[in-house]
């Protein structure tokens, strides 16, 4: 189905979102934000227009405050382009099952431009009809396509099985990962450990699981697991691209 993609161009003074926001537009949904308000309806009302008249791209500049009466007051440049086909260029998140947690990490990621979502289960079914549009893949032994999966790839770990949970994590250790975190007690972590161990694992390597996800503070929720989830991710990819901004 096509859709418009709208980025944030260029920004001056005080505007909504920063260069490199982006929203995606079809005839009857949006996904993404590039700030909200008028400049976003404005954007939306563009990007269907081009939807109809079959129009490539445009870019426009437009003064918040004289043109729009936003009362931020500085002046954003959009960009409208097609994307049939957008490749993902974020960050690789695997979300390893799509029970009531797996449904709120997605719905919560998945509009977010720093990564790009696969998320796995053993049967259609499983996934909610219609949804945020990822990656999905669909495998009996979810572990086999670890495999697969890019070694700097992060990991949630969150099936509906506790074996199927254990394979991922042996399978997970075995291929390398940049992050992997399982749902979990204290009581399944541990058992998990030694579980792990048995399978020739050492406790350096263990250490790198991170059970359970999200933040404890913010409570047992699936939403609120999935805030902790997504707040975590973004803390760690900022700090990524410090590291590499600055080579150290």
């Amino acid at each position: 189905m096509s859709r418009i993609r709208i980025s944030v161009a260029r920004t001056r003074g005080s505007v909504p979102r920063e260069a490199g926001a982006e929203m995606l537009v079809w005839a009857d949904r949006t996904e993404g934000t590039i700030g909200g308000g008028a400049l976003e309806w404005e954007a939306m009302k563009i990007a269907r227009a081009m939807l109809e008249s079959g129009a490539e791209a445009d870019e426009r500049t437009f003064p918040l405050g004289p043109a729009l009466g936003q009362c931020c007051g500085g002046a954003v440049t959009l960009r409208w382009d097609r994307a049939e086909a957008v490749p993902p260029v974020g960050a690789p998140v695997w979300v390893w099952g799509a029970g009531h947690v797996g449904r709120a990490i997605v719905s919560v990621l998945a509009p977010l431009p720093e990564v790009a979502l696969t998320w796995v289960d053993v049967s259609e079914d499983r996934f909610p009809v219609g949804g945020p549009e990822v990656t999905r893949a669909v495998a009996a032994a979810p572990e086999r396509l670890m495999a697969h999966a890019p070694r700097e790839a992060r990991h949630l770990v969150l099936t509906h099985s506790h074996e199927i949970d254990l394979a991922l994590c042996h399978a997970g250790l075995t291929r390398g990962f940049a992050e992997l975190g399982l749902i979990g007690s204290a009581t399944k972590w541990a058992r998990f450990r030694s579980r792990l161990a048995a399978l020739g694992h050492s406790d350096a390597q263990i250490s790198r699981i991170r059970c359970p996800i999200g933040q404890p503070e913010f409570g047992k929720h699936p939403q609120a697991i999935a805030v902790g989830v997504a707040a975590r991710l973004l803390s760690t990819l900022e700090g990524q691209e410090r590291l590499d901004d600055t080579g150290t």
